[in-house]
């Protein structure tokens, strides 16, 4: 298991669904059990489709049960957005980001769902006091049809943020909650809903799509692949893409301190905030804060990066108490800003993608659900072509090719040493790559002293993963694939776990026992 739980999966966790097991047939099969596949389901299910819905896990394990939850404009901001695409693309984007939030708000209000759904006002300020890129922002904004306004000071807030826009009727909820609630109805409408049951492969037999797991199958009319960083494409999205942790930390706050608002800054690194009232002792709210990101296995100790957040924290709102929560999740940010939904490139016609999220997933992902609804009836969508995920990437080339170069140079991780001679130098609950040769070894010690070795190779495409002390995981710093410390899958697009090694006695640090030359008995050194 990951090293830390969020506010939602301590505040309230979703129902458990069986394992899949035999023969089913669907018209859809959707995979990944977080908000994106669980909105498909859900809006396929309105239309009358048969769906059958697996996770690998449970449902909201992987980032929908990570987010912090904002329904919110897109993380490149509208003035990126507007110079890289063009003002009626922007436009677009605009019209898409607000009918997502608007279709979640519909759903909360025809199922009568109980997720703490709220509408308020996000608000954006320049972390380096330049009233010129807010201003331009305000401006972009306000051409891509949104309600967005200067104002001078965020209001209610205990420091000077100086001039920000406010962009009205933007919303946050319990994502969890809401999940809970989704595949309450999909259920309701005879979908299927399975856990447990990771798809391990997607292929055309005839007139039907057959989706494997280890103790079944769905053989389905069209595949949905909603997992975060899709499995079933090896290469050509993952060139196109990168994957990045982000921290949260959730500090008590006195209750009316501060008011209900969405908040980014434009610094690097940024930092984003929200208040949410579960989990919060009595007379106290949850501020929940969060930012400090990093490259996937590009950080050898990323603990501080919460200590980095209470800082800033501290640093502005002088009310803060007690942090009570850290966590962390991981985005994927496309190259040119916009997140890849729709069918998926150089693969069968009614295979489907929702990925690249860029940060916003509650709001791209939804957006992405309902744009392979309507691809999945033959419904014409006015945001299909701009999201296509075989579109090039154009835009952001520089960055592109910067990202290309990096992924390109971790490779040569393999040359380097280890982190640790032997095992024994390893602490409980930690783990470190061992050199076994030419080849490299994941090395994890559990609590009880217990030592789990594993290849360090990523079953995705032969990186060498990292250990993250923060998660107590193995991330690759290529594509974004993580692994529990015992080296199951924990996020894609690695679809099988690290594969399983045995220590030799100088590996894990054991030597014969004095006067027992020649005999199978060890001590640990």
């Amino acid at each position: 298991m990951e090293g830390s739980l969020s506010i939602w999966a301590k505040s309230a966790p979703v129902a458990a669904m069986p394992e899949l097991s035999g023969e089913l047939q669907a018209d859809t099969c959707i995979i990944g059990g977080g908000i994106a596949g669980l909105t498909t389901a859900y809006l396929l299910s309105l239309e009358g489709r048969r769906v059958v819905l697996l996770e690998a896990r449970e449902l909201g394990s992987g980032e929908t049960g990570r987010t912090t939850a904002h329904l919110m404009p897109p993380d490149e901001w509208y003035h990126c957005i507007e110079q890289n695409f063009g003002s009626v693309n922007a436009r677009l984007v605009a019209a898409g980001q607000m009918a997502a939030i608007d279709q979640v708000a519909s759903i909360v209000g025809s199922e009568g769902l109980d997720c703490e759904f709220e509408r308020l006002d996000g608000y954006l300020y320049s972390a380096t006091g330049d009233p010129n890129e807010i201003r331009r922002e305000c401006e972009a904004a306000t051409r891509a049809g949104l309600e967005a306004e200067l104002l001078p000071q965020v209001p209610g807030l205990p420091f000077e943020s100086g001039t920000c826009v406010r962009y009205a009727q933007l919303a946050q909820f319990h994502p969890l909650q809401y999940l809970d609630g989704l595949a309450g109805c999909i259920r309701r409408r005879d979908g299927r809903i399975f856990c447990s049951s990771r798809a391990t492969g997607i292929e055309r037999v005839g007139d039907k799509l057959h989706v494997t797991t280890a103790n079944g199958r769905v053989l389905a009319n069209a595949v949905v692949v909603a997992t975060n960083s899709p499995f079933n494409n090896r290469v050509v999205l993952h060139t196109k893409q990168n994957g990045y942790r982000t921290y949260v930390i959730g500090v008590e706050v006195p209750h009316g301190s501060l008011p209900p608002l969405l908040l980014w800054d434009t610094g690097d690194p940024y930092y984003y905030v929200r208040l949410e009232s579960s989990g919060a002792s009595p007379g106290h709210d949850v501020l929940i804060v969060g930012g400090c990101d990093h490259k996937v296995g590009q950080d050898d100790d990323p603990r501080h990066r919460h200590g980095q957040l209470e800082a800033w924290t501290r640093q502005h709102f002088p009310m803060a108490g007690a942090v009570t929560l850290r966590w962390s999740g991981e985005v994927m940010e496309p190259a040119d800003g916009l997140p890849f939904l729709g069918r998926n490139p150089a693969d069968d016609s009614q295979v489907y993608v929702i990925s690249g999220d860029s940060g916003t997933g509650m709001t791209n992902c939804t957006l992405g659900a309902m744009i392979v609804r309507d691809l999945v009836i033959g419904r014409e969508n006015p945001w299909a072509e701009l999201y296509d995920p075989a579109r090039k990437p154009f835009h952001g080339m520089k960055e592109f090719m910067q990202e290309q170069v990096n992924t390109l140079a971790r490779y040569g991780d393999w040359l380097r040493g280890g982190d640790v001679e032997s095992a024994v130098e390893i602490a409980p609950g930690q783990g470190a790559i061992l050199n076994r040769g030419a080849r490299k070894l994941a090395v994890y010690r559990d609590d009880d002293g217990g030592l789990h070795a594993m290849s360090a190779a990523c079953t995705h495409l032969g990186c060498a993963v990292s250990w993250n002390p923060a998660e107590r995981s193995w991330d690759c710093p290529c594509h974004g694939s993580r692994f529990s410390a015992e080296g199951s899958v924990l996020h894609g697009p690695a679809n099988t776990a690290l594969a399983a090694e045995e220590l030799d006695d100088d590996e894990a640090g054991i030597q014969p026992v004095p006067g027992q030359h020649g005999s199978s008995q060890r001590a640990p050194r």
